[in-house]
């Protein structure tokens, strides 16, 4: 991997949804870190000021989903990409931030991985 391979967070509480979207980030030289709720996201976050990008699930089990979630690393770090997903939105889509690119599930991985590329590019 070069120095310019995005880091990027992914939380996703569904393990074989989060295992895919990983090795597939990894096989596109991505570094990647995984969750599976919120406040390990948080976590991580905190430790690994390198990561730039964060691509949630909206909907995810424990005090905070994946719209909060979004929201609080907006607040601690203005600087990371927020990339939100869901295969069942119980948000209206025009209710959805508009800083926050959104893919509905399933989702196209490649489109995923070129947002992320084009925006880090910029």
């Amino acid at each position: 991997m070069t120095s310019e391979s995005p880091y990027v967070l992914i939380a996703e509480d569904e393990f074989l949804i989060r295992m895919s979207v990983v090795e597939d980030m990894r096989d596109a030289d991505f570094h990647v870190f995984e969750a599976s709720n919120a406040v390990e996201a948080l976590a991580l976050l905190e430790a690994h000021p390198e990561i730039d990008t964060l691509f949630t699930d909206i909907d995810m089990p424990g005090s905070m989903d994946g719209l909060a979630l979004a929201k609080a690393v907006r607040e601690l770090r203005p600087d990371v990409m927020i990339l939100l997903t869901s295969g069942y939105l119980r948000v209206a889509l025009n209710d959805l931030p508009d800083q926050f690119p959104f893919f509905s599930k399933p989702y196209e991985i490649g489109r995923v991985i070129n947002h992320i590329r084009g925006h880090l590019t910029q």
